[in-house]
C-alpha cells in the first residue's frame, strides 16, 4: 500500500465465511489470501483458521485454497497444510514488471519455492486426524515404558544394560505407521521404541527386561535381543552395525517372493561407520532390494560426537556413493520423518530399490544408564529439549482441536495404567529353568 496500513487481522472473519459456505450450500469452497507482511506469519495462522472453521461448521465441504506466498516462511507454509485442504493452487509471480511494483519481494523463484514445499508435504496430506492422534500416543507409550525402565534399573530390578529411546520417539513412531505386520524391522541395543512402534506388546517387553520366562525370547535375549517374528521385528542387535544385513536379507526374501513387503534398518550414526553397514547399502542397491535405511543420528556414538568421526556433514551424503536417495530430515518432527519414510518406503515397494533417510535427533540419557555423559555440555541437552517431539506434536493438535488438555492426560493415565500391569505381569512371572539353558541355541 502506498497510503494508510492494512486493517488488524478479523477475528471474526472465520467464522463468518464458515457460516457463509453452510448457508450457502456449497459443496465445495475456494479460500484465497494475500501476504500480510505486517504479520510475523503473513497471515498464515487466521487464512487457516478459516479453513479449519469450514472443516468444522460443514462436514462434507472440500476446500480449495488460493494462498500466497507468505515470503516464502516455511512454518508459515506448514501452518495451511495442516489443516489438509483438498486443493492446493498458487497464482505464480511471473511478470517482474507488476510485482516489482506492487510487492518488491516476490519473485518466480519464491513462487516456485512455495509449490515445491506443498509438493513435499503433500504425503503428509494423506495423515487422517485418527493418524496423527495414534502418533501422539505411540510417542507418549514409548517415552512413559523407557521412563519407568530407567526407574526399575536403577532400583536394581533389571539386569544387564538398558539404551533408552527418551528423545528420539518421533523418529521409530513416522516410520512405523507406514508399515504393517508383513514387513521387517532390523532394530539396534536402543530398540524398546522401535519395538512399541512396530506394535510389540510391552507385557512381554517388560517380561525379557526382567530375564523371565514369559518374555519375547524367554528371559534369555534381554533389552538388546528382543524379537517377534510374528510382527516382522527381526530382533534388537547389540552389536554396532549387526542390522544392515539382516535388513538386505529380509529385503531379498521379500523380492523372491514378490509379496510386497519391505524391510527398514533402523541403524545409528556409529553404525554408519561401519563396514556391515556400507556392504549392505551396496548390495541392496546393487540388487534393487526393497530397504529402507533409516539413520538416527543423535550425534553420539557412544561418547565420539559425530563432528570428530565423519567427515561429511550427513550420513544420508553417503548415499550418492550407492546411486540411492538420500534425505535429511528433523528427526525430532514426526510428521516430517512420516514424510521421508513414506515416500522411501513407497519406492521401495515398487521395486525401484532402496534408499537412506537420516532423522536428525537427540538421546535426552546417557549412551546407557548410568553414563555420566561428561562428554556434553548442559546448554546441548537444553537446546535439544526444547525440541522435544512429544509436546511439539501434543502442542500442533491442541491448535488442531484434535486434542484437549484433559485428553492429554487421560492418554497418559492410560499409559501408566497398562505399565503398571506389565511390570505386575514381569515381577510375578518364573524366570526360566536351569534345565531350558541350552534350549532354543542354534550355534
Amino acid at each position: 500500500m502506498d497510503k494508510g496500513a492494512p486493517l488488524a487481522p478479523d477475528d471474526g472473519e472465520p467464522d463468518r465465511v464458515a457460516k457463509a459456505v453452510q448457508q450457502l450450500g456449497l459443496t465445495h469452497a475456494v479460500v484465497t489470501s494475500v501476504t500480510r507482511d505486517d504479520l510475523s506469519d503473513g497471515g498464515a495462522g487466521h487464512f487457516a483458521g478459516t479453513v479449519q472453521q469450514i472443516r468444522q461448521q460443514c462436514p462434507g465441504v472440500s476446500v480449495e485454497v488460493l494462498v500466497a506466498d507468505f515470503n516464502g516462511t516455511i512454518p508459515a507454509l506448514d501452518t495451511v497444510c495442516a489443516v489438509r485442504p483438498e486443493v492446493f493452487n498458487h497464482n505464480l509471480e511471473t511478470v517482474p514488471r507488476l510485482y516489482a511494483k506492487i510487492r518488491p519481494q516476490a519473485n518466480y523463484r519464491l513462487s516456485l519455492g512455495v509449490l515445491s514445499t506443498f509438493t513435499k508435504r503433500r504425503k503428509a496430506m494423506d495423515l487422517t486426524n485418527e493418524d496423527l492422534i495414534k502418533m501422539y500416543v505411540t510417542m507418549n507409550k514409548i517415552r512413559t515404558f523407557e521412563l519407568r525402565v530407567a526407574e526399575l534399573f536403577a532400583a536394581g530390578k533389571i539386569p544387564g544394560f538398558v539404551h533408552l529411546y527418551v528423545g528420539e520417539e518421533a523418529v521409530a513412531t513416522g516410520v512405523c505407521v507406514n508399515l504393517n505386520d508383513k514387513d521387517y524391522i532390523t532394530s539396534t541395543h536402543r530398540g524398546h521404541g522401535h519395538l512399541i512402534a512396530k506394535g510389540g506388546d510391552i507385557r512381554q517387553m517388560m517380561a525379557e527386561l526382567f530375564g523371565k520366562k514369559t518374555g519375547y525370547c524367554k528371559g534369555k535375549g534381554g533389552s538388546m535381543h528382543i524379537a517377534d517374528l510374528d510382527l516382522g521385528i527381526m530382533g534388537a542387535n547389540g552389536i554396532v552395525g549387526g542390522g544392515p544385513p539382516l535388513a538386505a536379507g529380509a529385503g531379498l526374501a521379500c523380492q523372491y517372493l514378490d509379496n510386497g513387503s519391505v524391510a527398514v534398518c533402523f541403524f545409528g550414526d556409529g553404525a554408519s561407520n561401519q563396514g556391515t553397514t556400507h556392504e549392505a547399502m551396496n548390495i541392496a542397491t546393487c540388487w534393487k532390494l526393497p530397504v529402507v535405511f533409516v539413520n538416527e543420528n543423535n550425534m553420539y556414538g557412544i561418547s565420539s560426537c559425530t563432528l570428530n568421526s565423519m567427515c561429511v556433514p550427513n550420513v544420508a551424503d553417503r548415499a550418492a556413493g550407492y546411486d540411492m536417495p538420500g534425505v535429511v530430515v528433523d528427526g525430532n518432527d514426526v510428521i516430517a520423518v512420516y514424510e521421508a519414510a513414506a515416500e522411501a518406503i513407497s519406492r521401495a515397494r515398487q521395486g525401484k530399490g532402496p534408499s537412506l533417510v537420516e532423522c536428525k535427533t537427540y538421546r535426552h540419557r546417557g549412551h546407557f544408564e548410568g553414563d555420566p555423559c561428561d562428554y556434553r555440555d548442559d546448554a546441548e541437552l537444553e537446546e535439544w529439549m526444547e525440541k522435544d517431539p512429544i509436546p511439539r506434536l501434543g502442542q500442533k493438535l491442541l491448535e488442531m482441536e484434535l486434542l484437549t488438555d484433559s485428553k492429554i492426560e487421560e492418554i497418559k493415565s492410560t499409559h501408566q495404567k497398562d505399565l503398571a500391569d506389565a511390570e505386575q505381569f514381569a515381577e510375578e512371572s518364573p524366570y526360566p529353568d536351569v534345565s531350558e539353558l541350552t534350549e532354543d541355541v542354534y550355534t
